[in-house]
């Protein structure tokens, strides 16, 4: 293998157990199309720019990738041996897929949209333990979706400030006080006595309202070692979930989180912060589906996928039900536009996605007719930004979601409901930016 064009094999069939990746390369100038995609599988597998005797010998050449399929446009289809990998491990797979070689001089752009797993490598991974049906047992909530608010500001409330705040949108219809993903242990709302005083609150909260009440609280934190006590705290507390910012503690904390919240018996929220510096060029990067896919694989329970558009987000219609459906269902279709493959999750347990980012009571209807109600919903601005407060913010939403589910718009339902009547007042039925 003395040359990046020796990783070119257009004749090759890929194995049952080959992972296949979805590369968009954009080829310099004074670079061959042929030598650009070369080098993005030998750099990625076993292959460097120089040419190495030992990369002859047979066992070296039975890991290496090979390219595939190339077309005009740039989209390319790499197999990469199972074997070249240690199963389980996602830190070392991505080290390898998607390593050096967004930093390549003989690529010009790289966009890394899809990974097709294949049967043998996702059962190496955990999946989701509770997953979305689940997480409807938890409330006893079969068919509509979850419902769920931010405390806003992000940061700076009290820890009383905080609680109730909780207790406003519990009493108010919600399901879910939500931490934001840069609330952690700072001293204006330490992460004890923010969690004590919250699940007090959630506590009169379900006495009042009868229904089933809980908080993702926010356990990010400095070392996995950390995050792992903060998990053992809320479940000693008595609380169900435990939220992570998956992109910023990485791949390897994910996994070790999860090992422990599935002892603790914690449901994962994954905040995806982060992840737009990585997927939002098209040209260039990682996509949103194939870090969702990663979620899933690793085991969180539930993720933020975007509004198709509706909400302050990027995000088109097709990405986001792309998303929905590759974190959801068994077995998911090649989508030749978007560039993403065919996958059998064997079986693997579905997420529960969620919906977030500007979206307010007005935007709702609109939103759900994309997505579809089995979601959970997240409103921050469009809950606390009510006129009259974060109760009746929260009232606005279940009445929107009520207005929903019975068929009605929510103008006609905004007549005899005052809060649903006021939040449209403020912002219609306008898409965010």
């Amino acid at each position: 293998m003395a040359g990046y064009e020796d990783f070119i094999h257009l004749k090759y069939k890929p194995k049952r157990d080959d992972l296949i990746a979805s590369f968009k390369i954009k080829t310099p100038s004074w670079e061959t199309r042929k030598r650009a995609a070369g080098a993005v599988a030998a750099e990625s597998s076993v292959g460097t720019w120089s040419n190495v005797k030992a990369a002859r010998y047979p066992g070296v050449q039975k890991v290496a990738a090979k390219v595939f399929e190339m077309k005009k446009d740039g989209w390319t289809k790499i197999a990469y041996p199972y074997n070249h990998f240690e199963a389980g491990n996602m830190s070392q797979i991505l080290a390898s897929i998607a390593g050096n070689v967004f930093g390549m001089k003989a690529v010009a752009g790289l966009r890394l949209e899809d990974i097709k797993w294949g049967k043998k490598m996702i059962k190496s991974f955990p999946g989701p333990h509770i997953g979305r049906d689940g997480i409807r047992k938890i409330f006893k909530v079969k068919k509509r979706p979850i419902t769920l608010s931010v405390a806003k500001p992000k940061v700076g409330l009290t820890t009383k400030q905080h609680a109730k705040v909780g207790y406003e949108i519990w009493t108010g219809g919600l399901d879910l006080l939500k931490d934001d993903e840069n609330l952690a242990d700072q001293r204006f709302n330490p992460f004890r006595r923010r969690i004590k005083e919250s699940l007090r609150m959630r506590s009169k909260a379900e006495k009042q309202t009868g229904e089933i009440k809980s908080y993702l609280a926010n356990i990010t934190g400095p070392t996995v070692e950390e995050m792992i006590k903060r998990a053992k705290f809320l479940a000693k507390e008595g609380n169900e979930f435990a939220m992570i910012d998956i992109v910023t503690i990485g791949w390897a904390a994910v996994r070790s989180v999860r090992e422990a919240c599935k002892d603790l018996g914690l449901a994962i929220h994954a905040h995806r912060a982060m992840h737009g510096a990585i997927t939002r060029n098209p040209h260039h990067g990682i996509s949103m589906t194939l870090m969702a896919e990663i979620a899933r694989m690793q085991g969180v329970d539930t993720l933020h996928i975007g509004t198709a558009n509706v909400g302050k987000l990027v995000g088109t219609e097709a990405e986001v039900l792309n998303i929905r459906d590759h974190v959801t269902l068994d077995k998911v279709k090649e989508d030749k536009k978007l560039h993403t493959l065919e996958e059998d999750w064997g079986g693997m347990k579905p997420l529960f996605p969620c919906t977030s980012g500007g979206l307010h009571p007005g935007l709702l209807e609109k939103v759900l007719n994309k997505i579809g109600s089995n979601v959970m919903i997240q409103m921050g601005g469009g809950c606390h930004g009510h006129p009259h407060g974060s109760h009746a913010g929260a009232k606005a939403v279940r009445q929107a979601l009520d207005a929903y589910l019975d068929g009605v718009s929510a103008d006609e339902y905004a007549k005899h409901h005052k809060e649903l009547r006021q939040a449209l007042e403020v912002w219609g039925h306008r898409c965010t930016k």
